[in-house]
């Protein structure tokens, strides 16, 4: 359904586009993160002990812009996967004010456990869209995140450094 807002055919244009794509956007993370409640993780807990697990150990704030949580959030993330075993903090040997997160054994066995369903289930969210179409898609999504991503650096702004 279009929207209702009486703006220019531009206006209507975009905030039809950002509602469709908002709305699948919403329906792809329900659908591909549905089984991540079997095993007892939240998409945020997910994204770290996968992050963790391709990349390995990474701290705080490299974690956060890698699944995209404020860094705040994420330290309540990792507090509960601590606490559950998953992962472990350590001290950054050439850094001591940075923590570097690890996976343990039990981090490690679970996400390899939990990965190829994931991985099956984006499959499947996907499966309506031929290959070509998949490709548009990604493509398109590529070149509005760059550009919002470029856009937002050079309107972002600067910190004011505070002297001592």
């Amino acid at each position: 359904m279009p929207t209702r807002y009486a703006g220019s055919p531009e206006e209507r244009a975009a905030l039809d586009a950002y509602i469709k794509l908002w709305r699948a956007a919403h329906a792809v993370e329900v659908n591909a993160n549905r089984h991540l409640a079997d095993h007892g993780l939240t998409i945020s807990q997910f994204g770290v002990l996968e992050a963790v697990y391709h990349l390995g150990p990474l701290n705080q704030r490299q974690l956060a812009d890698k699944i995209l949580r404020s860094s705040g959030n994420l330290t309540m993330v990792i507090d509960n996967l601590e606490r559950d075993g998953l992962v472990r903090r350590e001290r950054d040997p050439q850094d001591r004010r940075v923590m570097n997160i690890f996976l343990t054994p039990e981090g490690e066995a679970l996400i390899s456990r939990v990965l190829p369903d994931h991985v099956r289930g984006i499959r499947d969210v996907f499966a309506g869209l031929t290959p070509e179409e998949l490709g548009h898609l990604a493509s398109l999504t590529r070149k509005l995140g760059r550009g919002l991503a470029w856009a937002g650096e050079e309107t972002a702004p600067r910190r004011r450094r505070r002297d001592p």
